[in-house]
């Protein structure tokens, strides 16, 4: 089973907010997840993001891949240096 990381889009029409959760890649888009790692909101400047960094790091170290948003986003809190030095130590 391939694991990404990605955003699940919730909110209303025009008014976005997204969900940082952990999926099977098969899955759909707004559809079944395994966990909720945190949020996104983009309508609010500067744009909200709360992320639980040690379920993510956890998540990566066994093998989730995150999307090219997530990925942005996590580079943005720090949490793929993070990931890098991780990965170098173990």
């Amino acid at each position: 089973m391939a694991v990404k990381i990605r955003l699940k889009r919730m909110g209303q029409k025009k008014a976005p907010f997204y969900r940082v959760v952990v999926a099977d890649s098969r899955a759909p888009r707004d559809g079944r997840f395994i966990e909720e790692i945190g949020y996104y909101n983009p309508l609010v400047k500067p744009a909200e993001v709360k992320i639980n960094e040690e379920q993510a790091l956890k998540w990566m170290l066994d093998g989730a891949k995150p999307s090219d948003t997530v990925r942005n986003l996590f580079s943005d809190a720090g949490l793929m240096e993070k990931f890098h030095n991780a990965k170098l130590q173990k």
